[in-house]
Parts: C-alpha cells; sequence; structure tokens
C-alpha cells in the first residue's frame, strides 16, 4: 500500500481536471464546508460514476464544476481546469460561452429545466442561435435531427409542442437532445431518471450511454444508484460528507469495495439479501455541514473505527486496484464477498 496525494489519475492531457476543490457556504455566523479538497481527472469520452447518500456532496460537485453555484455558496479554493482552462477564475461573459456549448448539464426534473411557456422549438432553436451564427431555419433543421437522435417521433411536430402535452420520458429525451445540441465535449448528468417513472429509466440510462458512446463525450453522472453507476461508467468516485473517499475502476469498486461505507452501499443493495431476509442498512445519517465530526467523519457509524479514526482524518491511499481514505483498510474484512460466498 503506497501513499498518494489525491485521487488523480495522472493523465497530463485530460479533459477535466480538479484539484483541492473547496466549496463552503457563508452562514449568518461562520462558514460551512461543503466540498473538502476533492481531487480527480476525467479523460476525453471517459464515463466517471459519482455515488454517495444524500448529502455526501454529489450535486455540489456538478454545480460546482459548471460554476453555477449562488450564494450564499462559492468555491473557496482549488482548481477546476477544463480543456486547460480555470473555470473558477472566469467571467459570467465567459461561462456563458462555455456552458451549454462546450460544458452541458442534465438536471433531475426537466419539467424545471424546460421553459413552460416556450415551445420545444423556440427552446432549442434560440439555444442554438445564442451560441452559433445560424439562420432560424438552419436551427429548426438541428433541432429536428437531434430530436430524431434520442428517438423522439414526429420531430416536426414536437418542435411546435410545449413541455407539459409531452410525457415525462419525452421531456427527458429532450432535455438530453438539447444538452447535445452543441456537440459538447462533457455532460453532467444529476439524477437523470429520479423523476421518471421506473420502467422509463432504464431507456432513458441506455440512451444516454449509447449517445455519449457515439458522440465521444465525456459523462459525469451523479447519482444514489450503484446498479445505474455499475452499467454506465467506467469509473466511480464515493463521496462521504464532502470528500471522496473511494476511487477506481467501477468494476472494482462493485465487486471488491474496500471502504466500509462503500461495503454498506453495496450490501444494502437489494439483490444483496436473501428473499424473505430483512435488507441491510447502513446505521445512523449522514451528518450535517454544520456538525462533521472531527477525525474520519464516517466513524460514528462505522463498525471498524478505533481511537484514530475519530481524531485524524485519513488521507487518500493505494491499496489494491483503488484509491481509498480509510485507516483500517489493512484489516478490513470484505462483507460482500462474505455474503455471496455464504
Amino acid at each position: 500500500m503506497s501513499s498518494t496525494p489525491n485521487f488523480t489519475r495522472g493523465k497530463t492531457m485530460s479533459l477535466l481536471s480538479v484539484r483541492d476543490l473547496t466549496v463552503k457556504f457563508a452562514m449568518r455566523d461562520n462558514t460551512v464546508t461543503a466540498l473538502n479538497k476533492i481531487s480527480f481527472d476525467l479523460a476525453r469520452g471517459e464515463r466517471l460514476g459519482i455515488v454517495g447518500e444524500s448529502g455526501a456532496g454529489k450535486s455540489i460537485t456538478g454545480f460546482a464544476l459548471m460554476n453555477l453555484l449562488s450564494r450564499p455558496g462559492f468555491i473557496d479554493s482549488g482548481s477546476i481546469l477544463f480543456e486547460g482552462e480555470d473555470m473558477a477564475s472566469k467571467s459570467e461573459a465567459q461561462l456563458q460561452a462555455i456552458r451549454g456549448n462546450r460544458m452541458a448539464m442534465i438536471f433531475q426534473d426537466p419539467m424545471v429545466t424546460l421553459n413552460p411557456v416556450l415551445t420545444i422549438g423556440q427552446q432549442m432553436v434560440e439555444t442554438l442561435m445564442a451560441h452559433r451564427r445560424l439562420s432560424r431555419a438552419e436551427a429548426e433543421e438541428i433541432s429536428i435531427l437531434k430530436l430524431r437522435e434520442v428517438y423522439i417521433p414526429s420531430p416536426e411536430e414536437r418542435l411546435k409542442q410545449y413541455p407539459h402535452e409531452l410525457s415525462g420520458g419525452m421531456r427527458q429525451r429532450i432535455i438530453i437532445a438539447i444538452a447535445l445540441l452543441l456537440d459538447p465535449q462533457l455532460i453532467i448528468a444529476d439524477e437523470p431518471t429520479t423523476a421518471l417513472d421506473v420502467t422509463i429509466q432504464a431507456d432513458i440510462m441506455e440512451l444516454l450511454l449509447e449517445l455519449c458512446q457515439s458522440n465521444k463525450v465525456g459523462l459525469i453522472l451523479i447519482t444514489h444508484d450503484l446498479g445505474v453507476v455499475s452499467q454506465m461508467t467506467e469509473r466511480t468516485l464515493v463521496m462521504y460528507a464532502g470528500r471522496i473517499i473511494e476511487a477506481g475502476r467501477t468494476r472494482e469498486i462493485i465487486n471488491d469495495p474496500q471502504h466500509p461505507y462503500t461495503q454498506g452501499l453495496i450490501n444494502a443493495l437489494p439483490q444483496q439479501t436473501r428473499p424473505g431476509h430483512r435488507l441491510k442498512q447502513i446505521p445512523g445519517n449522514m451528518p450535517s455541514l454544520t456538525a462533521i465530526p472531527p477525525g474520519c467523519p464516517f466513524s460514528p457509524r462505522c463498525e471498524y473505527a478505533v481511537d484514530r479514526c475519530r481524531v485524524e482524518l485519513p488521507e487518500p491511499v493505494r491499496y489494491d486496484h483503488v484509491e481509498v481514505a480509510c485507516h483500517e483498510v489493512n484489516r478490513l474484512q470484505k462483507p460482500v464477498a462474505e455474503e455471496q460466498s455464504a
């Protein structure tokens, strides 16, 4: 086991390179830390999953990457290099030229994303014309082509419709089409199927995967669903209380998790419990940003915690094929493997 400074890949030509990113929220009496020195890289065309419970910092990470944080949230320190350009230091006008154009985001609820008083065609055409020198007819033609790419039937008719006239699945397909309108190099998808019926979720995720692969688009998928991550991504970051606590290839993390928190997430999956038995769960809750415990933030919920865990924050180290922030990784049992062999 060797020490390593952060959760990076060591690549020199990354599409996205995040270093020691710290995000804070200004409160009335003090500030709280929502992201605590997170670092990672994303290669061109790579698919990266970010997983964890609610409050882990997943969505804040996505908003910070796009520099979409609004007060009282702010980037306190660190860098976000997108194609070599620091997103944290750009003006609003410079960011507008990047967002939607070279970097796009898909949000949880399409009804919040789409403007209810504008037709689909108006929203797509105006997006294109804001970033490209196109006539309205050319913008409409591109919009129709993108709707066909996401398998929207009768795309010419859909352009004339308003969001409320379409189903949830159709609206999310349109959101994906809008995200791909300007051929971005990176898409950040924040729980893109949460608001959809479970029968439609798999189709949407399969579509997103297909489009990212065919267009060689980098993808950051933010989700709490490890099953989706296992099917969609090549690498995974596991977050807890604003820190990355395990990182590596998705297959390695799913099959042989090293951090006790990751093991708990895997063990809590329904397929890990025999029929008729109670589902497993991690005891306790994610700590509040205003009450993060000293030492390892997971220590109050961890069955392996020792005195050192309660006073000293663990730094990431390489262990087997992953990087993990845990003092006791050398002596941990592998609950997942034991359950599967039982």
